[in-house]
């Protein structure tokens, strides 16, 4: 499997979000979209995450972003986790990883020496006509809104 790299132009994918609605590309067409590829709800380090990019959300709406949070988590899982950390950006339930494999981000793993197959924590930017103009591999969840406008 292929990750989407700078230059790409990036497939039309829908996908439903934590509360069932169709969300695709297409309806992001004319405005700089961020992707962000995380783990599994709720979990420590997807929580540093989504809450840094919530704190920072008027920031990068201001300049020009929008955001779409993707894991393969179930709609009731995505909807606690935007629930209990007042999350303002949709989250995209996953499940069959048509998204995930769009981007290429699902593959082997390593963590305290045991190897499994799961989602890489990778962010992409996309700009107005659909190419990817960023790729953030090393997320820093604490701190990860200064990643995507240290670029803008």
């Amino acid at each position: 499997m292929k990750t989407l790299k700078i230059g790409d132009k990036v497939p039309n994918f829908t996908a439903l979000d934590q509360d069932g609605n169709s969300i695709s590309l297409s309806d992001y067409e004319g405005k700089q979209l961020v992707v962000f590829f995380y783990p599994k709800a709720s979990t420590p380090g997807c929580t540093v995450e989504a809450c840094n990019l919530r704190d920072n959300y008027e920031l990068l709406k201001e300049k020009g972003y929008e955001l779409l949070g993707v894991s393969a988590d179930s709609q009731k899982r995505q909807t606690n986790f935007r629930n209990k950390y007042s999350l303002p950006f949709p989250l995209l339930a996953d499940e069959d990883k048509s998204v995930i494999d769009i981007f290429g981000v699902w593959g082997l793993k390593k963590f305290m020496g045991r190897e499994y197959d799961g989602i890489h924590r990778k962010t992409f930017i996309i700009d107005k006509k659909g190419i990817v103009t960023q790729v953030i591999d090393k997320v820093k969840t604490k701190s990860h809104a200064s990643q995507i406008l240290e670029n803008n």
